[in-house]
Parts: C-alpha cells; sequence; structure tokens
C-alpha cells in the first residue's frame, strides 16, 4: 500500500512558514531521508500536508533534526482553515543522529496534518520525512 503523505500519491504541502530553494518544503514527502525541510532559525515553525482524499490515520512517523517540541493538528474539509489539535510531544536531543519518532493519531480523519515546530536544540531544525499508518 502507498503511503498517502507520499508526493506521489498526490500529497501536497500547501503552507510552509519557510522556503529556501535548496531545502524546499516538499523535500519532506518525497519518501526519502536524505533530503530536507531547513527552517529559518525563528519559532515557531509550520508546515501543513494535504492529502489526496480524507484518510484515517492510527499514526505518523516524524524524521527530523533538532526539534524540540512538535504540535501536531488536523483538519477534515476541503479547505486548510479550522485545525483541532491531536498531541503534542517533546522530542529528546539525538546528538548527531536523525530523530525518528512515531506519534499515535488513534484514527483520526485527515484531510490535512499541520505540523507546528515550537521549539528546537538550535537555531534551525530540519524535517526529512513524514510517513503515516493508516
Amino acid at each position: 500500500m502507498i503511503d498517502p503523505v507520499l508526493k506521489s500519491a498526490g500529497a501536497k504541502i500547501v503552507v510552509a512558514s519557510s522556503h529556501d530553494e535548496n531545502y524546499p518544503p516538499e523535500n519532506i514527502i518525497d519518501g526519502n531521508t536524505k533530503t530536507f525541510w531547513m527552517t529559518t532559525g525563528m519559532f515557531p515553525q509550520e508546515f501543513i500536508i494535504r492529502f489526496a482524499n480524507s484518510t484515517n490515520l492510527s499514526a505518523v512517523t516524524v524524521d527530523s533534526y533538532n526539534v524540540r517540541n512538535i504540535k501536531i493538528e488536523v483538519n477534515d474539509s476541503e479547505t486548510a482553515k479550522k485545525f483541532e489539535p491531536v498531541i503534542e510531544k517533546e522530542f529528546p536531543p539525538t546528538q548527531g543522529h536523525l530523530q525518528s519518532h512515531v506519534i499515535s493519531l488513534n484514527g483520526t480523519n485527515a484531510t490535512h496534518l499541520r505540523f507546528i515546530i515550537k521549539s528546537g536544540y538550535d537555531h534551525f531544525v530540519s524535517v526529512h520525512k513524514i510517513s503515516v499508518q493508516t
């Protein structure tokens, strides 16, 4: 089964709080942990992923670097306007290694997922890959 959060499955990044042409937000949904989206050094930072269709999500995996605190919100409508908070997590530091955290979403239906990075262990953080389990 194809991961619905992949660009190849029709997912899109519809909002990103920062953009660098060398590290674009679309790298988050290309399925490759060697590419990434880099933030600009101020917090909070956020990005919103839109699925091709409403999707039932049991968990999301976040592969990142230097993320300290992250909040995940969902929306199950056609527009990315009103979001419901699902969870907020504190990630432990991983000196020189990619963070990989599976976060339960308890069968939440979503058309959009919003990730808000509230703080980091450095001025800059990177998100390498998001994947979801349905």
